[in-house]
Formats: structure tokens, sequence, C-alpha cells
């Protein structure tokens, strides 16, 4: 996602905090760290036994690998917003967490070696470029606990699952052997790649959800 939109992302959740604290319902902000990324998130409590959680997380991870049988330079770019019920147990800290992801996470691949593959000359392949997308609104589901000391300071553990969907797959290459007309084998070959690559992507339609959040209630 692009700056801007995080800033407007930013913007939308310090007015939705706003409006919480001039409601004078419970509520508040914290920081989360996780396998979705680092981020920011308020909650508001309308009711005894459910709250409302609202943020935003986003990290970089380099995984370089194996991809659909070529070596790639990986970035995983993870990105989303997100809106969570949540529903607490009586005289207990669980709770049964549900919602939904604006999902702007993608994963780019990049191999730069130049390398021949089968009958094609690697300087006539050129760099090899991959992005691999998944649904823009994406479920959540998980379990989650909750600690707080003196009534406002508070620890959060969320484990769960983000459900993103199929990848889909853009493969590019920069050299003489992508430029129209692009021969059919070579064509072929990209395809290939690409259904490789989207196979290996597909163990990551359902992405594990474990954070550790501190927050502060006002």
């Amino acid at each position: 996602m692009n700056t801007s939109g995080k800033k407007a992302g930013l913007a939308v959740l310090a007015l939705l905090l706003t409006s919480a604290a001039n409601a004078d319902n419970d509520f508040g902000i914290g920081v989360k760290v996780g396998t979705l990324g680092m981020g920011l998130e308020a909650s508001w409590q309308p009711l005894p036994y459910m709250d409302i959680r609202i943020g935003t997380s986003s990290y970089d991870y380099d995984n370089d690998g194996r991809y659909g049988g070529l070596n790639y330079d990986a970035v995983f770019a993870l990105d989303q917003y997100y809106a969570t019920a949540n529903f607490h147990f009586p005289i207990s800290p669980m709770r049964i967490s549900a919602g939904v992801y604006s999902n702007g996470n993608e994963f780019l691949l990049v191999n730069d070696q130049f390398q021949d593959i089968g009958p094609y000359p690697g300087d006539q392949i050129g760099v090899i470029t991959s992005t691999t997308t998944f649904d823009g609104t994406a479920p959540y589901l998980g379990i989650g606990f909750d600690f707080t000391l003196a009534g406002k300071v508070g620890l959060n553990l969320d484990l769960g699952v983000l459900w993103q969907g199929d990848p889909v797959v853009t493969l590019e290459v920069d050299g003489s052997l992508g430029q129209d007309p692009v021969d059919p084998g070579f064509q072929d070959m990209l395809d290939a790649e690409a259904q490789a690559i989207e196979d290996d992507m597909g163990d990551f339609k359902a992405w594990p959800v474990i954070s550790l959040g501190f927050v502060y209630k006002f």
C-alpha cells in the first residue's frame, strides 16, 4: 500500500479513537507485533462482554529461496487494515475474535542471475520478476487472551487464521525474449513457471496469526 494510503488509514484510526473518547466509553490504544507485522490497534467496548477493535499492521520479511523451480530474492510485503468483534467469556481472559481485513499482502520475487533456462539463454531472458497477490478482503477467526493490570495497562495475545484466498501470480522478464512477439515456446515456459510459483504460494492461503499487544485503556 502506498504512503498516502497509509496516512489516510492512520487519520481514520485517529478520528475513530477521538470519537470513542468523546463518547465516554471504555476504549484503549496499543501496539501489536506478530506474524502480520507491527502496527497500532484501537479498541472500544460498547457492551460488557464485547469489544470492537480496529487497527493497521505492516512489515517486510526477506525470505530468499527456491520458488517454482528457480532461486529468487524474495520479500513478503505484509500490509493490512482490519476490524474485529471480540466476544469475551465471563470471569475469564479468553475471547473469540472474528473480523475482516483489508488485505494488501504481496510476495515479491526477483531473479537477476541471468541464468539459462532450457534452450533460452539468460542474457536474452533478463531479470525475472513475479508478484503474488491475494484477495483484497479477507476474513479472520481466532481466539485471544486479555490481561489487565489496575484496569489500565493491558497485555493481549491473539491466535488465529487469516483466510487470504487463492494466490494470483504475475511474472515478467525484461530481456529481448519478453518483447512482442513472444516466442510461443518461451511463453509456455513462463506460464509453467508462474503456475509453479502459484502452487508454492498456495501454502499461504491460510496465514497463521500470532500476535502480542500492549494496550493502555482510558
